[in-house]
């Protein structure tokens, strides 16, 4: 590995970890920075809304009104698995995301991967795609299954 490709992976882990602070703190803007202006973002394996997938703006929106209405949520992402290709890279990533949905008290919990294609901009290592893929979900005793 030389010197670029350690920053590089080093750069992309730290965009994951803008994307997990942007959403649990609904820091908004800062989610925003994560990904290119033209990102497409595909969130319908967690949910069955017809509008779970779109642009940035889109489903920056999408992800106010939905995790905006939510008291908490902590993402951790971890095994993160990086293929670098120039300026361009597939990351597969796992994710563990407890939260408290809204009516309810006790802890949900849900996990899967985040596959993102980024390409590296004059801003830095960004994320242009986007598919969330939740593997399994527990949901607190008397919330929605």
């Amino acid at each position: 590995m030389d010197l670029q490709e350690v920053a590089d992976r080093i750069e992309i882990n730290e965009v994951l970890a803008r994307y997990a602070r942007g959403v649990d703190t609904k820091d908004w803007e800062l989610w925003e920075t994560v990904f290119t202006p033209d990102a497409f973002l595909d969130f319908r394996a967690a949910s069955s809304s017809p509008t779970s997938f779109g642009s940035r703006d889109d489903m920056g929106a999408w992800l106010r009104a939905g995790i905006g209405a939510m008291p908490m949520t902590q993402h951790y992402i971890t095994n993160v698995e990086i293929t670098l290709d120039g300026d361009t890279a597939e990351v597969l990533a796992m994710f563990f995301n407890p939260m408290i949905l809204p009516g309810t008290s006790g802890l949900s919990y849900c996990g899967g991967f985040y596959r993102h294609q980024m390409v590296r901009t004059g801003e830095g290592w960004k994320s242009r795609k986007l598919v969330e893929e939740n593997v399994w979900f527990e949901a607190a005793a008397g919330g929605p299954r």
